[in-house]
């Protein structure tokens, strides 16, 4: 599974994109969701849990934690912006 991360995160993870086993996030195969994800991400980047909100992308779209994730979607990490 390949999430594209941006701004804070990427400085987080330190590359643009982070490529992760599927096996790897809830020790099974299927289903997978966007929660579980959140949660393996704040263990292996604990820096993550810290942003106010990190929005989670799943095919061009935002994510609810229930929403179900396969390792042929495109996810990404949408951190919290600011501007003036």
């Amino acid at each position: 599974m390949t999430i594209l991360l941006f701004g804070v995160t990427k400085d987080i993870v330190g590359s643009p994109s982070l490529s992760i086993p599927t096996a790897s996030i809830t020790g099974r195969s299927v289903p997978k969701t966007v929660k579980d994800l959140r949660i393996f991400l704040g263990k292996a980047y604990p820096e993550l849990s810290k942003l106010s909100s990190l929005a989670v992308a799943v095919n061009n779209s935002y994510a609810q934690d229930d929403q179900k994730i396969n390792s042929y979607d495109e996810i990404a990490l949408i951190p919290p912006v600011s501007g003036g």
